[in-house]
């Protein structure tokens, strides 16, 4: 492992979390899940907002985490809900087992903790869905417990504060240990917030703003000219290719034929258009036989395509028209199959992918 700056001693880590304090009480950002400056933070806004910002957008879950809680205003309320309507309001979130998760971890509180959250981190990585960061942010930022969530906001900061050279993932031990060396014992939430703020504003990416940053005068990777190439990433491989068909099946009332996914795995539990396997080969003339009733096939010209985590994705889509009296075939897993109204599907635990399955065959 190279050696990083972390070797050299940094000012006095109260006088930085001090400067650090002073720009986050001018500067900080004003987001619906944040307490306002003198008021206690409410520990479920503080999960709820860390579940829904894990690998998404404070852009993208602004709105749907104020539906979220419009609706579901407290974990009692979460609790009771069906997991299929919490499916439905995280659709276009991706990463579906945080909902399954948030659920899960809604009746573990309310029924075994007496509706309220756990206030240590060691305690609240009891919880489903819990990790090592959700339980470091909700305990300093809930609770005030001295701990250090390390977001990649705040892994950005730290490895150019003390340019840590070492590639992620490798790095990250180091620089977590970095983080909690830093991390002071009053306002450990406000110090987390605020180091979360400067990654999202001022120590971005690309093109930071190192003559706005109020630790430029400790940062060791301004300091060497390496700030804006760190954190240093190994580079990862292409993802593979792998390829299905999917069938959408129009009842002649105006019904589509969707089936649920199992609870464990990709997608768990939402719903889904009837399809194939995804596999590496491409699919050919015996993709029919998995088709979820037997009728006249029509496959749509183009392919739709969905990139996860860990491969891409291609569907060719094949389109029917049937009657009320259609039948399901074995291949359709009766069981987990239902139609649904066309009038009903924006309301539907349909992730993306399925909707752009759905808004390829009708658009043809």
């Amino acid at each position: 492992m190279q050696r990083s700056g972390s070797a050299r001693a940094l000012r006095d880590r109260t006088g930085l979390a001090e400067t650090l304090f002073a720009w986050y009480d001018r500067e900080r950002r004003d987001l619906p899940w944040r307490a306002a400056p003198g008021t206690k933070p409410d520990p479920y806004k503080v999960w709820l907002s860390e579940v829904m910002l894990q690998q998404t957008t404070v852009k993208a879950v602004a709105p749907r985490y104020a539906a979220f809680l419009r609706r579901w205003p407290d974990v009692m309320a979460l609790a009771a809900a069906p997991l299929g309507d919490v499916l439905a309001a995280w659709a276009g979130l991706g990463y579906y087992a945080r909902a399954r998760n948030l659920h899960a971890c809604a009746r573990v509180v309310s029924r075994e903790h007496n509706r309220k959250f756990p206030t240590t981190a060691t305690e609240l990585r009891k919880l489903p869905g819990i990790g090592g960061y959700t339980a470091a942010a909700i305990a300093a930022i809930a609770f005030g417990e001295r701990a250090t969530p390390v977001d990649g906001n705040i892994e950005r900061v730290v490895a150019r504060l003390f340019a840590v050279k070492t590639p992620l993932p490798a790095a990250k031990s180091e620089i977590e240990a970095l983080a909690e060396s830093l991390t002071p014992k009053d306002r450990p939430g406000d110090f987390a917030q605020a180091m979360m703020d400067l990654g999202a504003t001022i120590c971005t990416p690309r093109r930071p703003a190192c003559g706005l940053c109020p630790l430029r005068p400790d940062c060791l990777g301004l300091a060497t000219g390496l700030a804006e190439a760190l954190p240093h990433k190994e580079e990862r491989g292409e993802r593979p290719v792998r390829r299905g068909a999917a069938f959408v099946a129009l009842r002649e009332d105006g019904a589509v034929l969707l089936r649920e996914r199992p609870l464990r795995g990709l997608l768990g539990g939402m719903l889904e258009t009837p399809s194939t396997p995804w596999v590496e080969a491409a699919p050919n003339g015996a993709a029919l036989e998995h088709a979820p009733v037997e009728a006249n096939w029509e496959e749509v010209p183009g392919l739709v395509t969905h990139t996860f985590t860990h491969f891409h994705l291609e569907l060719a889509v094949y389109r029917t028209e049937v009657g009320a009296d259609a039948a399901l075939t074995e291949a359709a897993q009766p069981e987990r199959c239902r139609w649904l109204m066309r009038r009903d599907l924006a309301d539907a635990a349909l992730p993306s992918l399925m909707r752009k399955v759905l808004a390829h065959a009708f658009s043809k």
